[in-house]
């Protein structure tokens, strides 16, 4: 589930009332949560959401910084990201935490990257990477289709960089298989099936 940034809380109370409603009804389900910036309300969203955390926490960047402001405003950054996901690890107890980053946007490989090594060294735990499709021509275009291979190394390289969990693939899709590795019991590269189409949260 995810949730418009509007409110006075970030809207984290909204998650903690489904997060406690869903555990009521089927206390075995495994809940993960799409949060927004929480831009300015931080600290206060975290503190709220400590009460009931979900199993993993996610907050997808998207893109590279340098193609941030082109998709969305106003002045979006990384910081802002890792804050929210330094601060979730730190605040809610042990809950995983987790990003996703499209390709073909027009960023370099070397962006991709240093993303991905800025986001292990703020302690984000899973990562998914998939092809960005145009949803509609009022959307961004596609600038390239990245070859398979890239997307491999890309899965390759975060498994070195320490992620538990990284899906890399032309038709991966932001939520990550469910299983053992989401809830962060060992490590292991996910080949997600191409039946899994890219979920572009930012579209919506």
């Amino acid at each position: 589930m995810s949730i418009a940034d509007d409110l006075r809380d970030g809207g984290a109370q909204h998650f903690v009332d489904c997060i406690r409603a869903v555990r009521e009804l089927s206390p075995g389900t495994k809940i993960e949560i799409l949060t927004p910036d929480f831009r300015g309300r931080l600290d206060r969203a975290i503190g709220i959401l400590d009460a009931s955390p979900p199993d993993v926490m996610n907050h997808n960047l998207e893109t590279v910084p340098r193609l941030l402001s082109a998709k969305r405003a106003p002045d979006p950054t990384t910081s802002i990201h890792c804050s929210c996901s330094r601060n979730s690890r730190r605040a809610i107890r042990i809950v995983p935490t987790k990003s996703g980053l499209m390709v073909g946007l027009g960023e370099t490989n070397e962006e991709i990257l240093e993303v991905m090594r800025d986001l292990r060294a703020h302690h984000v735990d899973m990562l998914t990477i998939g092809q960005y499709l145009q949803p509609s021509k009022h959307h961004l275009p596609v600038i390239r289709f990245a070859h398979p291979d890239e997307f491999r190394m890309l899965g390759e390289e975060a498994t070195k960089m320490g992620f538990v969990n990284a899906a890399s693939g032309p038709m991966v899709r932001f939520e990550l298989p469910r299983g053992p590795a989401s809830q962060g019991r060992g490590r292991r590269r996910v080949v997600a099936p191409a039946s899994l189409i890219p979920t572009l949260a930012w579209c919506k």
